[in-house]
């Protein structure tokens, strides 16, 4: 799915417009529409409901819900945010359309004096500015906004929480704090922040059928993943194949004390697909492995022709002997790479060696390593383009882990997750990672799909292991037993 910009959705809409066609009043009502058709089951009819709207498309989308509510005999109530005394047009269309049709109380807000009383668990409406706002929110408006979130209520944001800017970093703290996000069509880059979470709540997004030629045919470097980009992905097991069909993977992993990180690496990577498994690793280690794998392989000696793909870093250590192997695997490696946990430290210690990884070498830190590996930024947003940029200058592929893992690639495109749940932010949770990309490789997958399908699985096994579970009680173990669910999930939808 893209996630597009403010103007390109804005491009979308007159081009849906212009070749549905469809009056801009009728578009907003399909909108309007699809954010009721979310909410009706969800509100009761004694539910309070108090919907703030402002001047602009906004204030339209919240003036036209007030009115589908009516028509279903659920009482709200409407204030107009009077931060301008002029409407756009369809939000003026829709204002007439509320007074004439329906007996729905419309107020108006100018100053703190205005501000309703708010019951504890009323449900508010934020239709006051939309994604349209490119500065600071000030005066009034900005005082409701700080009002409405210190009530005890149910926020929901229609399109985006007002005073968030879609596609930049906030330069204020003047913020609508949605439970709920109802937004249209695709979702908006900072819904993708970290520090956007308390803004954002529950992110839903609502297909309103914006023109699919547009939509085909426009063009953006952020996607989403989801479902139906993976499927297309997938490659389907043949008949007539056998283990070397799929690959023979080598994971290079664990030192004294972390020998579980190349035990859940080993069971990932055989859980994937992989068809065949060596691990080299300590010796004093070669027990536990084969006790706890016993399909995996044990790696005694240096050659690596017989690979066709290569994983390093779970429990590695960054004893002064490892560092040296890890120099010459990067010298002489010519299979798909991926590099994980130590194997980045060493690499954060000896930043010139960025310069000599085999193209698409695959790096999975997680925000502390990202930094120490390529420097401090202020905002996501900054981090997000510095992890672009260094993905185009050194031709590698870096996977951001965290909530919606952001995955870039050497050409500038970067895939954000849509799988994966706070359940998964344990211990081993990135050794499971790295033993999937691992597999993936040695399966012939071309490395950025194997980035990309990696990281949609590792996120799905862990939604499904914490439907099962609960997030609280997971391990990073059971998302590995949950891989064959996660596959089993994407082949039946």
């Amino acid at each position: 799915m893209k996630v597009l910009s403010t103007e390109q959705i804005r491009q979308a809409d007159q081009y849906t417009i212009q070749n549905e066609p469809i009056s801009s009043v009728d578009l907003m009502e399909r909108a309007a529409t699809k954010a009721f058709e979310w909410l009706m089951p969800r509100i009761g009819n004694d539910d309070k409901i108090s919907i703030f709207c402002g001047m602009g498309n906004n204030g339209g989308d919240g003036l036209v819900l007030a009115r589908l509510f009516y028509c279903k005999g659920i009482t709200s109530k409407v204030f107009m945010v009077r931060y301008s005394e002029k409407m756009s047009l369809d939000c003026e269309a829709n204002y007439k359309r509320l007074k004439e049709e329906t007996k729905v109380p419309i107020l108006d807000i100018r100053s703190k004096d205005d501000f309703p009383a708010i019951s504890e668990n009323e449900i508010i409406i934020d239709a006051i500015f939309g994604s349209g706002l490119n500065r600071p929110i000030e005066g009034m408006a900005g005082d409701l906004i700080e009002y409405l979130n210190d009530q005890n209520a149910i926020n929901i944001a229609i399109d985006i929480a007002s005073g968030l800017i879609a596609d930049a970093p906030c330069t204020n703290n003047v913020i609508f704090q949605a439970d709920y996000t109802l937004t249209f069509q695709t979702p908006k880059l900072a819904f993708l922040m970290p520090e956007n979470d308390i803004y954002t709540g529950q992110l839903e997004i609502l297909d309103i059928q914006l023109h699919p030629k547009f939509l085909d045919e426009v063009t953006t470097i952020n996607l989403l993943i989801d479902k139906k980009m993976v499927l297309n992905m997938l490659h389907p097991r043949m008949k007539f194949s056998h283990k070397g069909t799929y690959g023979h993977a080598l994971l290079i992993a664990g030192s004294e004390g972390k020998t579980g990180a190349a035990i859940l690496g080993a069971k990932s990577c055989l859980r994937t697909g992989v068809g065949l498994l060596s691990v080299k690793l300590p010796q004093s280690a070669w027990t536990p492995l084969q006790t706890a794998v016993p399909e995996a392989m044990i790696h005694v000696d240096d050659k690596l022709d017989a690979f066709n793909a290569i994983g390093i870093g779970p429990g590695l250590g960054k004893a002064e002997e490892t560092q040296r192997a890890l120099k010459c695997l990067i010298q002489e490696c010519h299979v798909p790479l991926v590099m994980d946990a130590d194997a980045l430290n060493i690499l954060s210690e000896n930043k010139t060696w960025l310069a000599f990884l085999p193209a698409k070498t695959i790096l999975t830190p997680h925000p502390k390593e990202f930094a120490r590996l390529f420097g401090e930024t202020d905002t996501s947003f900054e981090r997000l383009e510095l992890q672009r940029e260094m993905a185009k200058k050194y031709d590698i592929i870096i996977v951001l882990k965290g909530a919606n893992t952001s995955t870039a690639l050497p050409n500038g495109t970067v895939f954000f997750n849509s799988t994966g749940n706070p359940g998964m932010a344990t211990a081993g949770s990135g050794d499971v990672l790295t033993g999937m990309i691992l597999s993936l490789l040695a399966q012939r997958y071309e490395p950025e799909e194997a980035a990309v399908l990696g990281v949609f699985l590792h996120g799905l096994a862990g939604d499904l292991a914490a439907e099962e579970l609960s997030q609280e009680a997971m391990i990073a173990s059971d998302i590995t037993e949950h891989i064959g669910k996660a596959y089993l999930t994407l082949q039946q939808s």
